[in-house]
C-alpha cells in the first residue's frame, strides 16, 4: 500500500507541474485525460494528508497523556486519544478504498438497452416500468437522458427501449444492471387476482468515443426503410429508419424514432459502436484472472440479478444477497441505497484480491 501510495503522491506532483502549462489545452483529448486523472489523484494526496495529519494530532496527544500531571487534563489528553485513533481507523479505510485501481470506464457515458423477455405483454410493460425508474434516478442525478431506438407495444409497453445516459460516472452506478429482471405482479388484465412472474433483461454498454473503435465505411451494410408504429401502421412516408449492419462480427442496429435519416443513422452508429467496445470489453475481461472479478456478477445480461415482488413490495438483488422492502420506492427512482451497496460489495472484493 505504502509503495503505491507514494507512486501516486510523485505522480500527482508530477500532473501539478503538467496542468499548469498553458500548451495542455491545445491538444483537447490529452487536457481532458490529464485533467481526470489530475483529479482522481488529488482525492488520494487530499486524502493521504488529512491521514497524516490525525497521525500528528495523535502523537501531540499521546505526548500530552504521557506528560500531563494534572489528572484532568490526562483525561482530556486520554479522550482525545481515542478519538483521533478511531478517526485515523476510518480515514486509512478511506484511503485504501481510493488506493484500489479504478476501473477506466467508470467515468464514461452508457446506452442501456431493455428488452421484454419471457411473459409476452406483462413484461413489455415491465420493460416500460425499467425505464421510468432509470429516468427519474438520472433526473435526480442530474444526467442527461436520450431515447435512441424504441420498439412500443399497444398497451403502452417497450419490447425494447435503447437509450443513452450522460453525465458525470455514469458506467460506475449502472454498470451492475446488466442482466436479468424479474417480476412478480398481477397483471392489471388478471380477472383472478393471480401472480405472474415475468423477466426483462437489460444491457449497460459504455459508450465509445470515435477515437477508440474504428469502424470501416466498407465494414458496414447500410439500409433504409420507412418506420413503422405499433400493429405495422406507417408513421412515416420517407425513407427515414435505418438499419446498419456490421459485416465483420454481424452486429445489427435499427433506429426509426427520428423523422430525419441522418438522426436515425448517427443514433444508429453510437449503438453500434457501443456494442463493439461492449463485445471487446468483453473479451478482454475474461482474460484477466477470476481472482480480479467482483462477487457483482460479470455484468453477463444472461444472469439473474434481480426480483421485484410487487405483493410483498420487496426487492432481491441475488449477487449480494440485498432485500429491500421498499419497491415501491425504488420504481420512483430511489436507486442510490442499491447501488451504493453493490458499489460496496465490488470495492470490498477488490480490496480481499489486492
Amino acid at each position: 500500500m505504502n509503495e503505491r501510495l507514494d507512486s501516486l503522491l510523485a505522480r500527482h506532483a508530477e500532473l501539478t507541474r503538467v496542468v499548469e502549462d498553458p500548451a495542455l489545452v491545445r491538444d483537447q483529448k490529452r487536457y481532458r485525460d490529464t485533467m481526470r486523472e489530475y483529479a482522481q489523484l488529488s482525492e488520494i494526496a487530499a486524502a493521504a494528508a488529512a491521514l497524516e495529519g490525525l497521525r500528528s494530532q495523535l502523537a501531540e496527544a499521546q505526548a500530552l497523556f504521557q506528560d500531563e500531571k494534572d489528572a484532568a487534563m490526562r483525561e482530556l489528553a486520554r479522550e482525545e486519544t481515542r478519538s483521533l485513533e478511531e478517526r485515523i481507523a476510518a480515514a486509512d479505510e478511506a484511503l485504501k478504498t481510493l488506493l484500489i485501481p479504478r476501473d477506466p470506464l467508470d467515468e464514461k457515458n452508457i446506452i442501456m438497452e431493455i428488452r421484454a423477455g419471457t411473459g409476452g405483454e406483462e413484461a413489455a410493460l415491465f420493460a416500460s416500468d425499467l425505464y421510468r425508474m432509470y429516468a427519474r434516478f438520472a433526473e435526480g442525478a442530474g444526467w442527461k437522458f436520450e431515447i435512441m431506438s424504441s420498439n412500443e407495444t399497444e398497451l403502452g409497453g417497450f419490447k425494447e427501449i435503447i437509450f443513452s445516459v450522460t453525465g458525470k460516472n455514469v458506467y460506475e452506478n449502472l454498470r451492475y444492471e446488466s442482466g436479468v429482471h424479474r417480476v412478480q405482479r398481477v397483471p392489471e388484465t388478471e380477472a383472478q387476482g393471480r401472480i405472474h412472474t415475468s423477466a426483462v433483461t437489460v444491457a449497460v454498454l459504455p459508450e465509445a468515443d470515435e477515437t477508440e473503435i474504428d469502424i470501416k465505411p466498407e465494414d458496414l451494410r447500410i439500409d433504409v426503410m420507412r418506420a413503422g408504429g405499433p400493429g405495422g401502421q406507417c408513421v412515416n412516408t420517407t425513407d427515414s429508419a435505418v438499419r446498419i449492419t456490421h459485416l465483420p462480427t454481424g452486429l445489427t442496429v435499427h433506429c426509426q424514432d427520428e423523422k430525419s435519416q441522418i438522426k436515425n443513422r448517427a443514433k444508429a452508429m453510437r449503438i453500434l459502436r457501443a456494442r463493439i467496445y461492449e463485445a471487446e470489453e468483453a473479451r478482454a475481461a475474461a482474460e484477466r484472472s477470476e481472482a480480479r472479478r467482483s462477487q457483482v456478477g460479470s455484468g453477463d445480461r444472461s444472469e439473474r440479478i434481480r426480483t421485484y415482488n410487487f405483493p410483498q413490495n420487496r426487492l432481491t438483488d441475488h449477487r449480494i444477497n440485498l432485500t429491500l422492502y421498499k419497491l415501491d420506492l425504488v420504481m420512483q427512482g430511489d436507486l442510490a441505497e442499491l447501488f451504493d451497496a453493490l458499489k460496496l460489495s465490488a470495492r470490498e472484493e477488490l480490496l480481499k484480491a489486492g
